[in-house]
């Protein structure tokens, strides 16, 4: 592995991962790799699949710069952020599960080369690839009424499942020192803190009739 990543101690004693070189560009291809599938499999005709890679890698960006909008940053990782998960599952909501599974995938391996945190390959996975990518489930109601707040809320859920289940596997034994005997609940409550206040924030703003109005217009240009 030390070819692709390089061994580190971080401030808490853990051995990490810091990607070499070679690792930041394989991380970058396989971002390209996802973000042109998306656009090539559920993009339809030529024309469209130009589109949804504009609009995909307009909110992708978006999301990016937002993620690093921190309003209330958690001591172990994870912080409530200016709606940086909304603009990732609206991907999923103007083009579906499949392109929006993929392309919060692809978010995710950006993730992973802006701000690595690796100890171990399933951890990487899990919390990168899995908890970033599970936002694209807002795809499950791309079509249905009210289908912005459902999907928004299917991402978040989705991502909370796999941020707990990392919390749980890889960083149970902080679990002490927040004053939890249990790494469940401790991962539970943890995890549930910063994601469900963004999600709350959210909703509250994308269910001001002005926004809703706002957001739906920008659907009908992202799938025109």
């Amino acid at each position: 592995m030390n070819f692709f990543a390089t061994p580190v101690t971080d401030s808490y004693g853990d051995v990490t991962w810091q990607p070499t070189t070679a690792g930041f560009t394989a991380l970058v291809l396989i971002f390209l790799i996802l973000l042109l599938a998306a656009s090539t499999i559920f993009g339809g005709k030529k024309k469209i699949g130009v589109r949804q890679l504009s609009f995909s890698a307009m909110a992708m960006a978006l999301g990016v710069v937002t993620s690093m909008i921190e309003l209330i940053h958690m001591p172990m990782g994870g912080s409530v952020t200016l709606f940086s998960m909304l603009f990732v599952s609206l991907i999923g909501y103007w083009y579906g599960l499949g392109a929006g599974i993929i392309t919060a995938a692809a978010y995710g391996i950006l993730q992973l080369i802006i701000d690595p945190y690796i100890l171990s390959i399933p951890q990487m996975l899990i919390d990168y690839v899995f908890a970033f990518g599970a936002l694209g489930l807002s795809g499950i109601f791309s079509n249905a009424k009210n289908g912005l707040v459902k999907g928004y809320l299917a991402a978040v859920l989705g991502r909370y499942f796999f941020a707990f289940l990392s919390g749980w596997l890889f960083f149970g034994m902080y679990a002490g020192d927040y004053g939890f005997h249990s790494a469940v609940v401790y991962s539970l409550a943890y995890n549930g803190a910063y994601l469900g206040l963004e999600a709350v924030l959210t909703l509250v703003v994308i269910s001001i009739p002005a926004m809703k109005k706002a957001l739906a217009y920008v659907k009908n240009l992202a799938v025109q």
